[in-house]
């Protein structure tokens, strides 16, 4: 990224219960992996959710916290049953603080084999921009 923190992470290892979404209430989530890129325009979020489908998917912002939370679902076909299986926990969530520089309201989401793909444009004040030059 360009050095201004467009995107901040927001969890660590060192998260609470809480904040990991494991309350009493909610069950434990996983923190998918996350790979970010910048252009010039936009920074493009990828968030690994294996299992989870679009319609089990919630992305939303609320303030400068973007909100990443899906729920898995690994069928296994009729009359067979799971002997292993690397995803063991069912929920995945993740949480960024957003730069002022991004655009929220016209983000950009798309899920295709598990990953999840988030657009977000920067302000229009916050792209570069060439200076014309005049002589004289």
């Amino acid at each position: 990224m360009s050095g201004k923190n467009e995107l901040t992470r927001t969890d660590t290892d060192e998260l609470t219960a809480v904040e990991r979404g494991h309350t009493p209430d909610a069950p434990r989530a996983a923190i998918p992996a996350v790979d970010i890129f910048e252009d010039a325009s936009a920074i493009t979020l990828l968030a690994d959710m294996p299992g989870v489908s679009r319609d089990r998917l919630d992305v939303r912002v609320d303030g400068d916290t973007l909100t990443i939370e899906g729920a898995a679902e690994i069928a296994a076909k009729e009359g067979m049953r799971a002997l292993w299986a690397e995803v063991n926990v069912p929920r995945f969530r993740r949480m960024f603080t957003l730069s002022r520089e991004l655009d929220t309201g016209r983000i950009e989401a798309s899920m295709k084999d598990g990953v999840l793909s988030l657009r977000i444009p920067k302000q229009a004040e916050a792209q570069p921009r060439r200076i014309a030059v005049q002589a004289g």
